[in-house]
């Protein structure tokens, strides 16, 4: 009787259901960005790295949109810019009044350019050149357009003084190749396949800023940073270009499992190879990185991996 009770209890272990994996999901941005297929990445390393859990990237309208997200707990993790973050977190600029003090860091991942686009013979050159312009200023609601409206404003120039579009990433590539708009922002780690492309039908030219634009920018957003887009980086583009560049933060919830954040935390540092397998915007994943451009405090479990490692962390990291 013990041997068939034994019998049956192993019978009913083995028919059992396994118990299914915890779904993260991670809000990211439009296809044709870099946000997606590296969140894409990152999903595909949760499912294969950490135990019980399974992810999947979702397609957003980007960083103002993945905050809300996060806070309203619609979304685990997400990919956003870090000005955007840090208003956020602070209740400042498109969240004024409206401070999402849950918010928090795992780690910055990248530093995204701002990449300011349009045809070789379209006359644009500069800057100024872009008053009295129809102009793609990212996705509504997108990190791209607050760069946009930054980076324009800073230098004297108001949506009064051009006709904004608010187009995503292919869109605008679509829009600049027929002809539709002038000219268009991106605020995306380079190099971006909506670019690539665009760079393979139409010759293109990169507006550059100057010394005098790249500190009138810095002083309208203490986040941004000086950033030099690589001669040869899209076909035809024969010197490097000066503009700005914004890391990104990988933002969660501080309701998030601790254990969950110094696992994904842990993985993102220690198995960055997959990563940039994914996409080369991944090369600037290290810790220093991560520690030098955070602009809010990081959850308690990353706080963990970073002390694990000697990480020097500032007390505006601190929760």
């Amino acid at each position: 009787m013990r041997f068939l009770k034994y019998a049956a209890a192993a019978t009913l272990m083995a028919t059992a259901p396994l118990a299914a994996a915890q779904q993260l999901s991670i809000a990211t941005g439009g296809t044709g960005g870099t946000y997606y297929p590296l969140g894409g990445g990152l999903a595909e390393m949760i499912g294969k790295h950490i135990e019980s859990y399974d992810a999947v990237a979702e397609v957003t309208g980007a960083s103002v949109e993945n905050m809300g997200l996060v806070w309203r707990g619609d979304s685990d993790m997400a990919l956003a810019l870090a000005d955007t973050v840090h208003q956020a977190y602070n209740g400042t600029g498109d969240f004024e009044g409206r401070q999402l003090e849950n918010i928090r860091a795992l780690a910055s991942v990248y530093p995204n350019a701002v990449q300011i686009v349009t045809l070789a013979d379209s006359g644009v050159e500069t800057l100024a050149d872009l008053e009295g312009k129809t102009i793609s200023v990212g996705a509504p609601g997108s990190g791209t357009e607050l760069n946009a409206r930054a980076v324009l404003e800073a230098n004297g120039i108001t949506y009064d003084d051009i006709d904004p579009r608010r187009l995503n990433f292919n869109e605008t590539a679509d829009a600049i190749r027929d002809g539709d708009i002038a000219a268009g922002f991106w605020s995306v780690g380079p190099p971006t396949s909506s670019i690539m492309n665009l760079a393979t039908t139409r010759d293109i030219r990169l507006i550059g800023l100057t010394d005098e634009q790249v500190a009138n920018a810095r002083e309208e957003s203490p986040v941004f940073a000086r950033y030099s887009l690589r001669e040869g980086l899209y076909e035809g583009m024969d010197e490097a270009v000066q503009t700005i560049g914004v890391p990104n933060v990988l933002a969660v919830s501080s309701e998030m499992d601790e254990e969950l954040a110094y696992q994904v935390t842990k993985m993102l540092f220690e198995r960055t190879d997959e990563l940039i397998d994914i996409h080369p915007a991944a090369n600037d994943t290290t810790v220093e990185f991560s520690i030098e451009s955070t602009p809010i405090a990081f959850h308690p479990g990353a706080l963990r991996y970073y002390e694990e490692v000697g990480a020097d962390i500032a007390d505006h990291q601190r929760p």
